[in-house]
């Protein structure tokens, strides 16, 4: 059966565990190795299963510990063209690290995955749709400013989707952060606010996702709840019932709960 895990979820790191309990693959790896294995273990998943790490983007909270995971466990690394540019600048990655570029399909660990432009002020930034063995689809959008419409594409009818649902603009606005971040955060290539997750969240649930997760939760311009309540009450507003129609759940920073199985 197929298993969601978001092992961490936000500016301190992000790492996802999708596959069958046994092999499967991790997207980003923003920790470091020694943290993702023990975030892995702890939930009885080796990480010698790990058949291949795929990555969103460059930046240090999705790649940090990319080169050393991937030399540890042999493992292979999966990202864009611009992106591997980007870990290799940032030192990610290193001419020993095996890297390769995304095809258009990648036929892994009895999965096909695919990936999809996102909006962020990153080389190549994209995000992840995963359709798994026993036929169930995953989907994986965080760190966009805007929703492209491949994007949108791409989530539409995934039975379980990651949608980003950094900001409350209001929070983000009158809140500590510099007048330049404030505007790279809010801008089309920043973080996607609890309004536009909320709004695009209606559409998943009439494309038929059963399973809706908010990540990338700031520390400083949100609160779960406040995200939580955002996309809640849209759902409502729309007629869509909790527990019937879907559900819905915030991811924390660090996770300490079991997979989902989806």
């Amino acid at each position: 059966m197929a298993q969601f895990l978001s092992l961490f979820s936000g500016s301190s790191g992000n790492s996802t565990y999708v596959g069958n309990g046994k092999r499967g693959i991790l997207i980003d790896a923003g920790r470091t190795a020694k943290q993702i294995a023990q975030a892995l273990e702890g939930r009885e998943i080796d990480p010698a299963g790990i058949g291949a790490l795929l990555i969103t983007h460059e930046h240090v909270d999705h790649a940090a510990g990319v080169r050393v995971f991937a030399s540890k466990y042999n493992v292979p690394v999966y990202a864009t063209a611009g992106t591997i540019k980007g870990m290799r600048k940032k030192g990610f990655i290193d001419e020993k690290t095996p890297v390769k570029e995304m095809p258009a399909e990648l036929y892994i660990e009895d999965m096909c995955i695919r990936a999809f432009p996102t909006s962020h002020d990153t080389l190549e930034p994209c995000g992840f749709r995963v359709l798994t063995a026993d036929e169930r689809s995953f989907c994986i959008c965080t760190d966009t400013g805007i929703l492209t419409e491949e994007s949108k594409a791409a989530m539409q009818g995934a039975d379980l989707v990651v949608l980003e649902s950094n900001h409350e603009l209001n929070m983000l606005l009158n809140g500590p952060y510099p007048y330049p971040l404030k505007m790279r955060v809010s801008g089309a290539k920043g973080h996607l606010s609890n309004d536009d997750c909320a709004r695009q969240a209606v559409k998943l649930i009439e494309s038929g996702t059963a399973h809706l997760f908010l990540g990338h939760i700031s520390r400083e311009n949100n609160t779960p709840d406040i995200a939580f309540a955002a996309t809640q009450s849209a759902l409502q507003i729309a007629g869509m019932k909790e527990e019937f129609d879907y559900t819905l759940a915030v991811l924390p920073p660090e996770n300490t709960k079991k997979a989902v199985i989806f």
